[in-house]
């Protein structure tokens, strides 16, 4: 307290000078319209600016939280397409009663899961990345793995919590795909090469292929609904000793950026999986 009264006698006439230039602009600002209108327009734009700047810090600060609810309602979504559900050719059928369907008895296909990405490489020759779902999320050997754009990899290695997912950049990827607009199914691999760009081989050179195509998985993948977007055509190889288009594709997926994913299961996978291995028996 006798510091605070030091002070005060110490810049008595500072503070004096202060307290009166507040009245005479109170004065001032209150009895007078013009100047009254000229300081309310200031203080409006000054509080406005500080607003959209608080405004613009607590909408950083919540991004993750944001980005998290996203992922949730995508998934949710994800799981309400029609396309997850197939209908039997036939009316005539027995069911199980395990087997998930809609109200139009069609059968449930896909399911999907939200996973956050934990780990991720680009730079190798194999790479992999890990995502923080396992066993225990309903996570298995052989499923597929989508990213917010595209195809992002397979399901190679799961523990209770976490998973590895070989990344569609690995020497050893193979995924069925098509040409959206006609149809027509080749194979996509990648060279090893740049991390941001496809290959895709055995399209025929029957078709029309410009730049700017999409390519999308086709009907024959077991881990992906057919549709989902794989890349688009940047280049049109043309090896002249073969009847084979050679493609490459620019990633749908941004493999530098991978943060959130979600998981396919494919619910029919294993009863098609059974069905064909008698062929291998019969034989």
């Amino acid at each position: 307290m006798r510091n605070i009264f030091l002070f005060i006698r110490r810049y008595f006439n500072f503070l004096f000078f202060m307290v009166m230039q507040l009245v005479a602009l109170y004065i001032l600002f209150h009895y007078n319209r013009f100047h009254e209108a000229a300081f309310m327009g200031v203080a409006n734009e000054v509080t406005g600016r500080i607003n959209e700047k608080y405004n613009n810090i607590e909408y950083y600060f919540k991004l993750k939280k944001t980005n998290e609810a996203l992922v949730k309602e995508n998934e949710q979504l994800r799981n309400q397409l029609r396309e997850n559900f197939e209908a039997p050719d036939t009316t005539l059928r027995t069911v199980q009663d395990t087997i998930a369907y809609d109200t139009l008895g069609h059968y449930r296909k896909y399911f999907f899961r939200a996973a956050k990405v934990i780990n991720n490489s680009v730079n190798f020759q194999n790479n992999y990345f890990t995502i923080h779902r396992g066993e225990k999320q309903g996570i298995r050997k052989d499923m597929g793995v989508i990213s917010p754009s595209g195809v992002a990899g397979t399901v190679i290695f799961t523990s209770e919590n976490m998973a590895v997912v070989m990344s569609l950049l690995h020497s050893q990827s193979r995924q069925s795909a098509k040409l959206k607009k006609s149809g027509e199914t080749g194979q996509v691999l990648w060279d090893g090469k740049n991390p941001a760009y496809l290959t895709m081989i055995n399209l025929p050179k029957s078709m029309q292929v410009t730049k700017g195509d999409t390519i999308v998985t086709s009907q024959y993948s077991s881990r992906f609904p057919q549709g989902v977007m794989i890349g688009t055509v940047a280049e049109i190889v043309d090896d002249k000793s073969s009847n084979f288009y050679t493609l490459r594709l620019k990633t749908a997926t941004d493999f530098y950026n991978l943060e959130h994913t979600v998981v396919v299961e494919n619910l029919q996978k294993d009863e098609q999986k059974k069905l064909e291995e008698k062929i291998k028996t019969n034989e």
